[in-house]
């Protein structure tokens, strides 16, 4: 003989399938915010001031960056626009995962024929490059690049 269904046991079945809900929807929302901060930049008021002035100052040089990666290591080919090696002042790059900040590393990138190389050990999936340089003038240049390693 089956037992009737009762208001009580409704009740319970309703608690216990919107508690399992907001239970993963609390973890997802805490792992997502250990994982990756969201953070671009410290302040995006400071940084929005000189954003115009910054990107025309950019795309005066003129310069592309070509990212490759094969057989362990990474190679950065940064162009003026004459297709020349650019004049690098100096160069940063961070290379990580596009959703955390665990795996974020900083190769020290050497010059070889006009093409910035690092030995760095990468996993398949996406990828990307923050790149910071400056030129020979002192014209500061920021790229995002994102890649994909296949596995």
């Amino acid at each position: 003989m089956a037992k009737p269904l009762t208001g009580r046991k409704v009740l319970l079945m309703f608690v216990a399938f919107f508690g399992l809900i907001i239970a993963v929807n609390v973890t997802m929302a805490v792992q997502a915010v250990k994982t990756f901060p969201g953070l671009e930049v410290a302040n995006s008021y400071v940084a929005s001031q000189t954003f115009d002035a910054d990107r025309a100052a950019q795309e005066r040089l003129g310069w592309t960056v070509k990212p490759a990666y094969a057989n362990g290591l990474l190679t950065l080919d940064i162009r003026d626009r004459a297709g020349n090696p650019a004049p690098l002042g100096q160069l940063e790059v961070l290379v990580g995962r596009t959703t955390m900040a665990a795996d974020d590393r900083k190769p020290q990138m050497t010059r070889t024929d006009g093409v910035y190389s690092a030995p760095l050990s990468l996993a398949p999936g996406a990828w990307l490059i923050h790149l910071s340089a400056t030129s020979a003038d002192g014209v500061l240049f920021r790229q995002r690049l994102d890649f994909f390693v296949e596995g």
